[in-house]
């Protein structure tokens, strides 16, 4: 994985030219992409199918490692459109991809659920197009899956590529959409993958949160799902200790995308919240920046600088309705089935590290079987490269039905 300094080095490149980018002064408030801007085939149709996980639609895709677009994924790829629900229950239509080795596997192909980290809120930032255009900042660890001979399957999340606002952050709504790529991967004509084979959970930041949500909510959402285990990595578990050490850090935007991602999922209009110049950021920040970009752009940012009031916005998630709306995200509440793996970098200066390592405890206590592993690669960004290269040999393990190892 790239250090901060190239991500936001390569950041800077990629939004300074960018064609069509709109300036902050630009937007007057926080807006959703139009649908001109969307390609059809992210546009849901009418009506769903009636099972959560099933494919409305698919097209063939490509998996570029470099923006170039010179180094090509060894494997089929394939564009989709499945239901799942958001975190009320209520259908709708998300994107991903799934990806099949050419690689031959012997017995059943196992199928990981690459739960994708922090991708932005523009629809073009969804992982299934920034796949094809060799942009997707996650690339190396997807390929080192795909390596092993494992088919992987890529969720796009609610509203990321899709009409709406990226629930950024909503347990539920992420957690059952990598649960249904999984249902989605297994149905999916011409992919030839194993309608009932053994499949797992992964994912790193963002997408550790995700995974941890999917292993939480498996039992009761996705019985039938043999998941052989989950990988956990960097996961923001607690959105509270997260928030407080996001706000005017180097990552100050994701802090911005939680809130609206939250407001989204919860139906709350957050506009009243923020000045005309926090109008323009947020609205800059859906519609325009992927994450390199965004950080490259408003390093630093502080929630004061675009509040009414001018108070930071810690201080809202304290009083209603945002206090429970931040509880309610928090995981270490339910007891995962399958083994995980936790890994967690102790110099993370994103997600900081006490929060993995609760989670892990958390766990233990509800008697999961837990592996905790951390290490001291410095800053959030590289130590991913640690958590992929501990998940393989773990995740190997788990598909030749060895005995998971329990740091409980």
């Amino acid at each position: 994985m790239p250090s901060l300094a190239v991500v936001v080095l390569t950041a800077c490149s990629s939004w300074c030219l960018a064609p069509g980018a709109q300036s902050a002064d630009a937007l007057s408030s926080p807006r959703v992409a139009k649908a001109a801007d969307r390609p059809a085939f992210y546009e849901p149709p009418a009506t769903l199918p009636t099972r959560n996980g099933d494919v409305i639609r698919s097209e063939r895709a490509a998996f570029h490692l470099d923006p170039l677009k010179l180094i090509k994924a060894d494997a089929s790829v394939e564009r989709i459109m499945y239901r799942t629900t958001d975190h009320t229950g209520k259908p709708i239509a998300v994107t991903g991809t799934v990806l099949t080795p050419k690689k031959a596997h012997p017995g059943p192909r196992p199928i990981v659920a690459f739960a994708p980290g922090t991708q932005g809120l523009a629809d073009k930032c969804a992982p299934s197009r920034q796949m094809a255009e060799g942009t997707e900042y996650e690339a190396l660890p997807i390929k080192h899956l795909l390596d092993q001979g494992w088919a992987v399957v890529v969720p796009d999340y609610q509203g990321l590529g899709t009409p709406g606002v990226h629930t950024y952050m909503a347990r539920e709504a992420q957690g059952r959409a990598v649960l249904d790529s999984l249902r989605a991967a297994q149905r999916l004509q011409g992919a030839h993958l194993p309608n009932a084979g053994p499949v797992a959970l992964y994912g790193y930041s963002q997408g550790g949160g995700a995974s941890a949500a999917a292993a939480e909510l498996a039992p009761s959402y996705a019985p039938e799902l043999k998941i052989k285990g989950a990988v956990v990595g960097a996961p923001p578990a607690d959105l509270d200790a997260v928030a407080a050490n996001l706000d005017g850090s180097a990552y100050g935007a994701f802090f911005n995308y939680s809130l609206s991602g939250l407001g989204a999922a919860y139906g709350i209009d957050i506009e009243p919240y923020l000045t005309r110049h926090g109008k323009r950021v947020t609205g800059d920040l859906r519609d325009n920046h992927c994450t390199t970009q965004a950080i490259a752009k408003y390093p630093f940012l502080q929630s004061r600088s675009l509040t009414m009031d001018g108070r930071p916005l810690t201080e809202r998630l304290k009083s209603a309705p945002w206090k429970k709306i931040v509880a309610d995200q928090r995981l270490g509440t339910q007891r995962p089935a399958v083994p995980v793996l936790v890994s967690h970098s102790r110099l993370d200066d994103v997600v900081p590290h006490k929060v993995g390592e609760k989670l892990a405890s958390d766990w233990c206590r509800l008697g999961a079987t837990v592996k905790y592993t951390s290490n001291h690669v410095p800053g959030h960004i590289a130590a991913a490269a640690a958590t992929s290269s501990t998940a393989a040999p773990w995740l190997k393990d788990r598909f030749t039905n060895k005995t998971a190892p329990n740091t409980c």
